[in-house]
């Protein structure tokens, strides 16, 4: 309790040079601290004389600089009084220009003057301690502030605004209402019936298990919108796997040259198609060669293929297949794979069933020369991962690891209860389970969370937020 009674303060903007700097304070004495180093242009715009939600210009100042007045920065100051703040608390934001120095100057003023350097998160964890939001919406500011794509920013955009959160909390409640009329029954035999209970259960959980599944079900997409599909690009030695890059990357990425074995390792590059995150790795020509640098590149190769959520397998249309093409598709019989016939613009000398009947995958004819047949690409890429139905709306997207482990075990739980019921077994043996599925979905939203986790969550947090 006396930790969290400090004031705290920290820099919000990023420690480089910009046009503005933020330095946030939090806590009960956070107007006057700022107080003590403000001095307004005009007389009665004091930090304590403020209202809620209005500002005040004038000059950052440490008072007891060599015994005179010293002019750290001229400033506008905001105050945001409590309850009606992110953190719950009173706030003060102090917005000064965005040199290094002058927000170094200013926060050990601060400092001095009574607050403490605030922990990486620990503006957000204050908001989650005080209520103003759930464990998965703290998460979700993480997810915003780290989003890769327009689609990973929507989803925790919608998480932030409690998504996640109203459906976890629409599903314990119609848990714990189970739960307490089997103990009401129990306790009171005479007022509360159980006849035929298990039926109606059963049915209530038949749902509820169809919702956490769908849930569960929407986690692999999730993690693709959060860090990105993982996509390597294989192919024999100037197939065009970096000429493929480098449309797809909408610039000079990789070195481009008609010797064969130009790229020697693996070269990674994010991008976004159509709101699709994806990590590339363009990789070295596979073939075999007694070149020892060519053989480490030819083994990264094979290395990154094993990580891949993705390969974009990339045949040279102009030129027969060979054994390193058939080694290729050995390789990656098992995996996820999107073949791309390269150089549709030259003439066509493989046959698109030599393929078919050592890999029965998709076949898409392109030419990173010409830049064409990609717009095909694309739509199979957004079939493949996201069902046709990439455009936003609003599904909820289990972006969260955590979230999606604590989905399992309440699905688990629920299963439990369902088998008591078809088991015939005694309805005090269902509320146990009813109780641990309540609980960790609960474990989502924080309402049933040890302090050592919810540090480590806070601990990933960037300063100042």
């Amino acid at each position: 309790m006396i930790y969290l009674s400090d004031t705290i303060a920290a820099i919000a903007t990023g420690m480089n040079q910009g046009g503005i700097g933020i330095i946030r304070v939090s806590g009960e004495h956070a107007i006057k601290i700022v107080d003590s180093i403000f001095v307004p242009k005009k007389k009665g715009k004091e930090v304590h004389h403020l209202k809620s939600y209005t500002a005040a210009y004038g000059n950052i100042v440490d008072k007891n600089y060599e015994k005179e007045e010293q002019i750290i920065d001229e400033v506008i100051v905001l105050v945001m009084k409590a309850p009606s703040t992110y953190t719950r608390e009173d706030v003060v934001e102090i917005d000064c220009h965005g040199g290094i120095q002058v927000m170094k100057q200013i926060l050990d003023l601060l400092i001095k003057n009574g607050a403490r350097l605030a922990e990486p998160g620990e503006f957000t964890k204050r908001a989650f301690l005080n209520g103003r939001i759930d464990l998965s919406q703290a998460e979700s500011v993480m997810d915003l502030i780290s989003a890769k794509s327009n689609l990973a920013a929507k989803t925790a955009v919608s998480q932030l605004k409690g998504s996640l959160r109203k459906k976890i909390e629409k599903m314990r409640d119609e848990l714990i209402h189970n739960i307490a009329y089997i103990e009401s029954a129990l306790d009171d035999p005479e007022h509360y019936s159980l006849d035929d209970f298990g039926d109606t259960l059963d049915e209530i959980l038949a749902e509820k298990e169809k919702e956490i599944c769908h849930l569960i079900e929407t986690a692999d997409n999730g993690k693709f919108m959060r860090e990105g599909i993982q996509t390597v690009i294989l192919g024999k030695p100037n197939a065009g796997k970096s000429s493929v890059l480098n449309v797809l990357a909408g610039k000079e990425r990789a070195i481009v040259t008609d010797i064969a074995g130009t790229t020697r390792d693996t070269l990674e590059e994010f991008i976004s198609i159509n709101g699709i995150p994806l990590n590339i790795v363009d990789t070295a020509g596979i073939r075999d060669t007694e070149d020892i640098v060519e053989r480490i590149g030819v083994d990264k190769s094979f290395e990154a293929m094993q990580k891949a959520d993705l390969i974009l397998y990339i045949v040279d249309a102009s030129v027969p297949l060979d054994k390193n093409d058939y080694d290729i598709m050995e390789h990656i019989q098992d995996k996820q794979v999107i073949i791309l016939q390269n150089k549709s613009d030259l003439e066509n000398v493989v046959i698109k069933e030599d393929i078919l009947s050592h890999i029965d995958k998709k076949i898409i004819d392109i030419s990173a020369k010409e830049q064409t047949g990609f717009e095909v690409f694309y739509q199979e890429l957004n079939d493949m991962f996201f069902h046709g139905s990439l455009s936003y709306n609003d599904e909820i997207y289990i972006t969260n690891m955590r979230h999606k482990e604590a989905l399992e075990k309440a699905l688990s739980s629920i299963k439990m209860v369902r088998k008591s019921i078809a088991d015939s077994m005694p309805e005090d043996f269902y509320s146990i389970d009813l109780m641990a599925a309540y609980e960790r979905l609960g474990y989502i939203i924080g309402e049933s969370v040890e302090d050592d986790l919810v540090d480590t969550i806070f601990r990933e947090f960037c300063m100042g937020k």
